[in-house]
């Protein structure tokens, strides 16, 4: 970027910020709901497999609603389906904190993944058509609200939930309120996109061998991440305050490692490499875990650590989903979405239940045999990786330019720039 240029990057319209802090509030709830995960359990009277199923619910929610997206963003408009998703995720986060039982807040939370899901689908498509600077300007300022908010989540669920264990949820759902009333006031219209997506595209896309393979590779890592994410918090017996900071560590690891870390990793040895780096590192972390699950000091490293080898892995995998696929942006993003996020929304629900029926070491040594089986699986498609290095897809298609492959990063937590396409196609007409 130029001197000229930089300037402007930060001078954007009403519009641009107030997407963008939603967009910092909604990624917040990947981590806020981990420093208050023994505290849930233990004033609630649930086992921690109980309790995990907060991410299980809004976790395979929001993987069936990827399927959809789509589907609905092209008939009602992006901003429709935008505000849609932030007045979900109000009512549902507000009906998290008066929810008196565990059974009730896995309920709500299950709604929260329905309105992630459509608002994500959106919320970089509504940047983009807004931002000034261009594409690239538009994803620098949407990965600096996606870093921010995975790191400030964990931290505010630490705060609030010194108080009580409500406090994040009302925190969420204060905050969203905040952020639907900017964005009702402060976005223009979108225009409807010429074609309307089907809702069997993204199942039809998992034919292509390229797609399905990168996806079963994200499927079992998301598997390890989330067994981690999901069962970590428990056995380190921390306040919520202290969980917070943890995961605060770990939160900033993964935002300067998907924006700076691993671009500079992919120029100088490629997807393939990077990658196969990233899975075999986040291996040993977890078994580290799986062999001194009892020792806090272990547990603490070995999380903020793994920071490092997740914000690695969600850029180069997405990115590499997006060229190597044939198909639509939104339709590869919907598929890969789906099955990835299937995986994370099992695992933690798994990992109590293995931990009830064995022992704290079993679901963290299936969590690192997953990232050496999601390495196998890759490498089955290292062809295909080498293709998406060049800018090309299986078939040869011709290279897309540079600044929309890049803007496949912004798609590390949800199915994102899928709505871009939408943007671009009614612009032209």
């Amino acid at each position: 970027m130029s001197h000229a240029e930089a300037p402007h990057l930060f001078r954007q319209p009403k519009a641009v910020y107030a997407v963008a802090f939603a967009c910092v509030i909604s990624f917040m709830g990947i981590g806020l709901v981990d420093p208050i995960l023994p505290a849930l359990s233990s004033e609630l009277d649930a086992t921690p497999s109980q309790v995990t199923l907060l991410f299980t619910s809004y976790l395979v929610v929001t993987a069936v609603m990827m399927l959809v997206t789509g589907w609905v963003s092209s008939r009602i408009g992006a901003k429709r389906t935008l505000l849609v998703g932030l007045a979900i995720i109000v009512v549902f986060s507000a009906l998290a904190g008066s929810a008196d039982s565990i059974g009730g807040i896995v309920a709500f939370r299950a709604g929260w993944g329905l309105g992630n899901a459509l608002f994500i689908a959106t919320s970089l498509a509504a940047i983009v058509s807004s931002a000034r600077g261009g594409f690239a300007g538009a994803i620098i300022l949407y990965e600096a609200a996606l870093g921010l908010g995975i790191a400030a989540g964990p931290l505010l669920g630490g705060v609030l939930g010194d108080i009580s264990w409500r406090g994040p949820f009302y925190g969420v759902a204060l905050l969203m309120s905040l952020a639907l009333v900017a964005t009702t006031l402060l976005l223009p219209a979108t225009p409807k996109p010429a074609t309307p997506t089907s809702l069997s595209a993204p199942l039809r896309a998992l034919r292509h061998r390229g797609l399905l393979l990168m996806s079963l590779t994200a499927l079992l890592y998301n598997w390890a991440f989330f067994t981690m994410l999901g069962y970590a918090p428990f056995p380190m017996e921390l306040e919520a305050m202290q969980l917070g900071w943890v995961f605060f560590g770990w939160g900033v690891l993964v935002a300067i490692f998907s924006v700076v870390g691993a671009p500079r990793l992919q120029a100088r040895f490629g997807t393939a490499v990077s990658l196969y780096g990233a899975l075999a590192g986040f291996a040993v972390v977890l078994a580290c875990i799986a062999a001194f699950p009892d020792d806090r000091a272990v547990l603490v490293t070995c999380v903020i650590v793994s920071g490092v080898f997740i914000g690695i892995n969600n850029t180069l995998t997405t990115q590499a989903v997006m060229v190597i696929s044939p198909v639509e942006r939104p339709v590869a993003s919907a598929a890969y979405g789906f099955v990835r996020f299937i995986g994370g929304g099992l695992a933690p629900f798994a990992a109590g239940q293995l931990v009830e029926a064995t022992n704290l070491h079993v679901p963290f040594a299936i969590a690192s045999l997953a990232c050496l089986a999601a390495i196998a699986v890759l490498t089955t498609n290292h062809a295909a990786l080498r293709r998406a290095d060049a800018g090309m897809d299986e078939d040869a298609h011709a290279d897309r330019e540079a600044g929309e492959v890049a803007g496949e990063v912004a798609d590390e937590f949800g199915g994102a720039p899928g709505a871009i396409d939408d943007f671009e196609t009614a612009d032209r007409r």
